[in-house]
């Protein structure tokens, strides 16, 4: 039942391989996360970037700052291996990124790619010299970089150069639209130099994060207007809850309509407690919902309103969904094609059958009153009536049955 996507035609770029993902080209768009542990305690970094990748995070970035954290490197990729954790492990280094992968071959080996951003790496003529020395390893180990520029620690020399040339203009431009124009120099520049010291292009990645949605997208455009490079995206310090959920999907949505990114991170910062998984959950859902990749099955559901006067479908469509997610590691390997599969969860009998006849499974709740007695729809066909208390235990089941039929070995599909 369902309608194929709209096609979103790419912004050419030159693919490159970290370690066993592609990015760039006309590979999928790769989600990317990040640890919050300290490095150096091993079992808690283990821990975590396992926990990403069994949520979907494709490539996992962990800081590398000190002695202690480059030491534990290796170790952490020995973990993860002897798990079957095969996450490319990615090096965020900043100012001392030459000296950590020089004097630890172990970690600059253990690591799939080295993330380098432009404004950390020194200043005057030791940024030069620090900046060529981490090329020079990632050439000698064969390691993709990430050039990322960031608008919070942008090269200082570079932006008073720029506004003061912007300043003597005969027609001045705005400040924002020269800290955009330094963001983007700063990207291309050292992406050319990184060339000039023997880097391939098809090792470079380019990022240029803000934190502003308007910003950001003014960026990438010129970004992607300007190279080949593959691209990667995200809102830098994004924020807590809906606004960091809202602040990158806006952002996010507008670029990969335009064909812009090959990666993306949503930088989320966790409430306390909270699962560091939530920001690859909502990366997944940014990419499904714009039918540019499928992660799981969705589940549609209505709002609820003076109809659906009590928490019945809303307690359904918590746990059919969640349900989903639960099956999805066992699922993936098992039923191909089952990530696109559309449930429907409805409240009332206003747009719930409709709705539950456009999904392949479907269930609609009478609303008011709600006795609890739903038809289940499936491939736009009412196959049945469910009552009672356990209607949950009983969908759960007819969804199995579905995905067995429709997504098994034995199947069309």
């Amino acid at each position: 039942m369902n309608t194929a996507p709209t096609l979103i035609t790419r912004h050419a770029t030159i693919p490159v391989a970290i370690g066993a993902i592609q990015v760039g080209g006309n590979y999928p768009i790769v989600i990317q996360s990040m640890t919050n542990t300290d490095t150096a305690d091993i079992a808690a970094t283990v821990r975590q970037v396992a926990d990403l990748a069994r949520a979907g995070s494709e490539l996992v970035r962990i800081t590398v700052n000190h002695e202690a954290a480059a030491k534990a490197v290796p170790f952490i990729r020995d973990a993860l291996d002897a798990q079957g954790c095969a996450v490319p492990l990615i090096g965020d280094f900043h100012f001392n990124g030459h000296r950590l992968l020089t004097d630890y071959p172990e970690c600059a080996q253990a690591l799939a790619k080295y993330r380098i951003n432009p404004g950390n790496v020194g200043t005057g003529e030791k940024r030069d010299s620090q900046f060529a020395t981490m090329i020079e390893l990632a050439c000698r180990y064969q390691r993709p970089v990430r050039i990322g520029v960031n608008w919070g620690s942008l090269d200082q020399e570079l932006i008073a150069r720029l506004m003061d040339e912007n300043a003597r203009a005969a027609a001045p431009r705005e400040v924002s639209a020269v800290m955009h124009a330094a963001m983007v120099e700063s990207a291309i520049s050292s992406a050319e130099r990184a060339v000039a010291l023997g880097l391939s292009q098809d090792q470079i990645i380019l990022s240029c994060k803000m934190s502003g949605v308007q910003d950001l997208i003014a960026v990438y455009r010129q970004l992607a207007a300007r190279s080949d490079y593959a691209l990667h995206l995200g809102l830098t310090e994004a924020g807590m809850g809906s606004k960091g959920i809202v602040g990158s999907t806006a952002a996010l949505a507008v670029l990969l309509q335009e064909g812009i990114g090959d990666t993306i991170r949503v930088s989320l910062t966790p409430a306390p407690g909270e699962a560091r998984t939530r920001e690859v959950i909502v990366a997944q859902e940014i990419l499904q919902t714009m039918g540019l990749r499928s992660f799981a099955p969705m589940v549609t559901a209505c709002p609820g309103c003076g109809r659906t006067s009590s928490d019945t479908f809303q307690h359904l469509a918590q746990n059919i969904q969640g349900y989903l997610r639960e099956q999805m590691p066992t699922w993936r390997s098992q039923y191909p094609g089952v990530e696109t599969m559309q449930v429907a969860v409805m409240g009332c009998v206003v747009n719930g059958p409709g709705e539950s006849k456009h999904a392949n499974i479907g269930i609609s709740l009478p609303g008011s009153g709600e006795h609890p007695a739903a038809p289940v729809f499936i491939d736009g066909e009412k196959v049945a009536t469910l009552k009672g208390e356990g209607i949950a235990e009983q969908f759960k089941r007819m969804v199995d049955e579905y995905v067995d039929a429709h997504y098994g070995r034995g199947s069309a599909n």
